[in-house]
């Protein structure tokens, strides 16, 4: 009797295992040796999550061990975590309002500040701001931080990154409002800019000469700055030397003008502590090392939107479409 039950109980637990593994996505492309060095040969993209109009934006909060992520057409930020997997975290998230044109009206990107507050990119109300509750506790109040430029309202504030000294920089492409393009009658600014919102809330223009800004993220001592572009026509990623918090000396990085055919462009992007460069792009997700040399891509049949490390950089978060995906690093 007793074999049999712990055969039973055996049994029960190899069901338990079984079923909390995760379902795999795409596959990994070697294109420079020094990538087995970033993630295992045997290393698979799990699909954590599914189920979503078009996710973005993810952030891994070290705090409560929990991912952070936009649906951005469903106006809503989902919470991830490996006890409960997903459950709605904060719904609105990008627009107030009771109706609304656009076709993508929730937040897209989100980080924390140095006070460890939640900050949304927020389309559907066209600005930077802060949600005015505890992370544990979460509210859809929110403070805004900046919207206007020089009297003008933002298209739709897309990804963001702060530096040590509390300095806010953020991307502004016109993907919120209804049309999703410079002709929308709503748009107010003629151009698609990158912005700096300094630490007492002075704003300013860094660039107007992106065609569609979009993921940025600061490389290892704030010295540089990588911004994607996400037109079809410049699909670049641009680097930027900063000189007190100025933008000089831009050039690409690198251009996926020669990929056709794949799903994506240049999107979001996160960059670890030794400079290597998660980026979305065509395909997949690219990566570089500092010297931008391409040393392997997470090759994904559907559009990745952008990626979020985990505190300890062993894991990378991605938001593939209607999924989220994790892979682990070395």
């Amino acid at each position: 009797m007793k074999k049999n039950i712990s055969l039973t109980i055996g049994f029960i637990s190899l069901l338990c295992f079984v079923h909390a593994q995760y379902k795999t996505a795409g596959f990994i492309e070697r294109i420079n040796p020094s990538l087995d060095h970033i993630i295992d040969k045997e290393a698979k993209a799990e699909i954590i999550a599914e189920g979503f109009e078009w996710s973005e934006g993810p952030l891994w909060v070290k705090k409560d061990k929990m991912l952070l992520f936009s649906d951005v057409p469903s106006n809503t930020v989902y919470k991830w975590t490996i006890e409960k997997g997903v459950e709605i975290y904060l719904k609105p998230s990008g627009f107030s309002g009771t109706y609304s044109k656009s076709k993508e009206p929730g937040s897209n990107g989100l980080l924390l500040d140095a006070g460890g507050h939640l900050i949304l990119c927020q389309h559907g109300n066209r600005q930077m701001a802060r949600m005015d509750a505890p992370l544990n506790n979460p509210r859809p109040v929110f403070i805004t931080l900046t919207n206007t430029y020089r009297g003008k309202r933002f298209s739709s504030p897309n990804d963001a990154v702060y530096n040590r000294a509390g300095n806010l920089f953020f991307t502004d492409p016109p993907y919120g409002l209804p049309m999703q393009n410079d002709n929308d009658p709503q748009k107010e600014l003629s151009f698609n800019g990158v912005y700096r919102l300094s630490k007492t809330g002075d704003i300013s223009l860094l660039t107007d000469s992106i065609t569609r800004p979009n993921g940025i993220a600061f490389m290892p001592g704030e010295k540089q700055l990588i911004i994607a572009n996400s037109d079809p026509l410049k699909p670049n990623w641009y680097i930027y030397d900063l000189v007190d918090d100025l933008l000089v000396n831009g050039k690409i990085f690198y251009s996926a003008i020669m990929e056709k055919g794949a799903k994506g462009l240049p999107d979001g992007l996160k960059i670890n502590s030794k400079g290597i460069v998660f980026a979305s792009g065509p395909g997949g997700i690219w990566i570089f090392n500092k010297e931008a040399v391409l040393l392997g891509k997470i090759k994904l049949d559907e559009a990745a939107s952008n990626v979020a490390l985990s505190d300890d950089e062993k894991i990378l978060f991605i938001t593939n479409d209607m999924r989220v995906l994790r892979i682990k690093l070395k």
